[in-house]
């Protein structure tokens, strides 16, 4: 008798331990990142500087050039050679490229198609009207910002563009603020973004600024991924994102 229950509370065990790892709840999906673009500045203080970004559109075969401040281009659809200090790169949809200020890149679109590009740029005030790409390239502001970004101290910086995927469904994350600033474009989906308590959809084409301090969250409510670009500059050495908010200062 004793060997039979012995058996049976084993048996017991081990149907329990059974129905508890079938109503484990599985991970959730993780977040992916993918640094698209980047560099290092040794300085950003020289100037006041600001964020822009112009959507670029070449017919296939069509050439242009560009010579502007620090920037990176990223290519949305179609394909484009890039011809920079003597080396050529196709970039393809989902790829980019540093380009520094005072260079020249040449821009040629491929044959498949007409090439769309977005163009962000690190700008002092002075060039914020200066076209960077010329004709026949078909040039469209989309953002800049109206005042210089605030915050940036003696030192280095990085410079970055980076692709992050929310998976769907995935609930706002914990409060958190840029350590420089960065600028949102949101490639697909729809993202919730809260900022002083208010929180708002934010759909594809987007475009949204964090300067230093701000303090918000973001989170992806919907049944889609979504997925955006962040370009952002942070000091050497220091997370482009930290939690909570910033201490104040005397």
């Amino acid at each position: 008798m004793r060997f039979r229950t012995t058996g049976t509370l084993l048996l017991g065990a081990m149907a329990l331990a059974a129905s508890a790892a079938a109503q484990t709840t599985p991970s959730p999906p993780p977040i992916i990142r993918t640094v698209v673009a980047a560099t290092k500045l040794p300085s950003v203080t020289d100037v006041p500087l600001h964020f822009k970004v112009v959507s670029v559109t070449l017919l296939p075969g069509e050439e242009s050039s560009v010579a502007a401040a620090n920037g990176i281009l990223y290519q949305i659809s179609g394909s484009t050679e890039v011809s920079l200090g003597g080396e050529a790169k196709m970039l393809r949809a989902g790829e980019g490229l540093f380009v520094a200020g005072g260079k020249t890149a040449v821009l040629k679109a491929g044959s498949g198609g007409p090439s769309t590009l977005l163009h962000f740029f690190l700008i002092p005030a002075v060039d914020l009207d200066r076209p960077a790409e010329k004709a026949p390239a078909a040039v469209r502001e989309l953002y800049r910002t109206a005042a210089p970004i605030p915050d940036l101290k003696p030192g280095g910086y990085d410079l970055n563009l980076t692709r992050v995927t929310f998976p769907p469904k995935m609930p706002a994350n914990p409060p958190h603020y840029r350590s420089g600033a960065a600028l949102y474009y949101i490639v697909s989906g729809t993202g919730s973004n809260t900022v002083d308590g208010k929180t708002a959809a934010r759909g594809t084409g987007s475009l949204i600024y964090e300067p230093y301090g701000l303090v918000h969250q973001w989170g992806n409510p919907s049944n889609e991924p979504l997925i955006f670009l962040a370009f952002n500059i942070n000091p050497e050495r220091v997370a482009a994102v930290l939690p909570g908010a910033p201490e104040k200062r005397q």
